[in-house]
């Protein structure tokens, strides 16, 4: 059905299909489109202070971490985010709890009231209806995720009053360039002269460096304006407030998320004009989860870790994390895309996995178990410790019975991976769906 047909009372799941359908490119980077549209809307944004987080990975996760601070402080929090796991509301959240059908439908039929045959993609209608909505709902602050890159993101629409860049790793080379110079420069497209940008890059590109030199970007990196040490059973930072000050905010409570990415966020909080504790960030800290990273789940009574690690920096992650909890056995459901590092993210996993279990992914872009398969066989992996299935559900319903009393599953690759695993495992934390 194509989007003109539809109105404000058609269901949500109409609307998708019909913008998913209404653009012959899943991604078309660039703005001139998505400026013709959002002249015509009411989207005046002056009323929340606007936070941009882009990055190669951790902007999911730095997002949830400032989300779960400044609820703790009592403020309203606008966040868009993509993907979704289950459902489309995911993207789009007021104070902790994703937008009703009724709201984006709206929001919807008011775009395809001006967009007068101007092609949008299924990211650019979400970016414009979290936009209206969020012009609607006036929060406090908000918090925006770059899709893809930056400079040339719909999201980048936006001015944003803080930057926020959390690493810069090798994904998406077809579209952001070979190396990690090509892809800092498009990363630096979200600063704004003379605002403030915050980077979680322990090394970060010259070109994002330089990218803020000339727009004269207040630029805090971390290792110079922000570091953090970690203790036994808590962590410290020091970093720059507002005025340029050093100060310290000790004993802080671990999260159950990246400490990188955390510590990138402590050195945002100054900058926020909203006054936050010491005790409001640590009980932030306490509270932020997010699905799909490092989210503990049972399976038929095993415990199980899911995580989206999908490129080489996160998989090292993973790994990193699996390495400081050793169990006898871990087995690992692999499901990945096939235009991603697949034998870079299986070299960083080799040290920490014994058994694997490889899916095929039946989605555009899916690899098959067998091309997986391939790449453990060049790396040496034995035979005798890999198993193949044609789908997530399939592996989910036969694993049981492989797995020991003291064995550990991770599910990891994708989040097409972890989607379809959310349906079949039980939740730790929070309800399922």
């Amino acid at each position: 059905m194509s989007p003109e047909l539809l109105n404000a009372d058609s269901p949500l799941s109409e609307w998708l299909a019909a913008i998913e359908a209404c653009h012959p490119a899943e991604i078309e980077l660039g703005l001139d489109r998505m400026r013709q549209v959002a002249e015509r809307l009411p989207l005046q944004l002056e009323q929340s202070f606007r936070i941009v987080v882009g990055g190669t990975n951790g902007k999911g996760t730095s997002i949830r971490l400032l989300e779960s601070i400044l609820l703790a402080a009592g403020y309203s929090v606008g966040t868009y985010t993509s993907p979704h796991f289950l459902r489309y509301n995911e993207r789009i959240s007021l104070s902790g709890q994703p937008a009703e059908d009724a709201l984006i439908c709206a929001a919807f039929a008011q775009i395809e009231a001006v967009r007068e045959g101007i092609p949008l993609t299924y990211f650019e209608y979400g970016t414009l209806a979290a936009l209206l909505i969020f012009a609607q709902q006036r929060p406090d602050v908000l918090l925006l995720e770059i899709g893809l890159g930056g400079r040339l993101d719909s999201v980048n629409l936006v001015d944003a009053d803080i930057a926020l860049v959390t690493t810069i790793a090798l994904d998406h080379t077809e579209w952001l360039g070979p190396d990690r110079e090509s892809i800092g420069f498009e990363k630096a497209g979200i600063f704004r002269p003379a605002q403030v940008a915050v980077c979680g890059d322990p090394q970060p590109p010259q070109s994002l460096l330089d990218h803020a030199a000339r727009l004269g970007t207040r630029l805090h990196c971390h290792g110079q304006a922000y570091q953090y040490q970690v203790e036994p059973s808590c962590w410290s930072w020091g970093g720059l407030d507002a005025q340029g000050d050093r100060f310290v905010l000790a004993d802080l409570p671990r999260p159950r998320l990246p400490l990188q990415n955390a510590a990138a966020v402590l050195q945002v909080l100054p900058f926020i004009p909203l006054a936050i504790t010491p005790a409001q960030i640590a009980e932030g800290l306490r509270r932020a989860q997010l699905t799909g990273r490092m989210q503990p789940a049972r399976l038929a009574g095993h415990a199980c870790i899911m995580d989206v690690a999908h490129n080489p920096e996160s998989a090292q992650y993973l790994a990193q994390a699996l390495a400081e909890d050793t169990v006898s056995e871990t087995h690992l459901l692999l499901g990945m895309l096939a235009d991603k590092d697949m034998r870079a993210v299986c070299e960083q996993l080799l040290p920490v996995v014994q058994r694997w279990h490889l899916v095929t992914l039946h989605t555009p872009r899916g690899a098959t178990a067998a091309q997986l398969k391939q790449i453990l066989d060049s790396l040496g992996v034995s035979s005798e410790s890999v198993a193949e299935y044609d789908s997530v559900a399939s592996a989910l319903a036969q694993l049981p019975a492989c797995l020991g009393t003291a064995s550990r599953l991770v599910i990891a690759g994708s989040f097409f991976t972890v989607s379809d695993a959310l349906q079949k495992v039980e939740w730790v934390n929070g309800d399922q769906g």
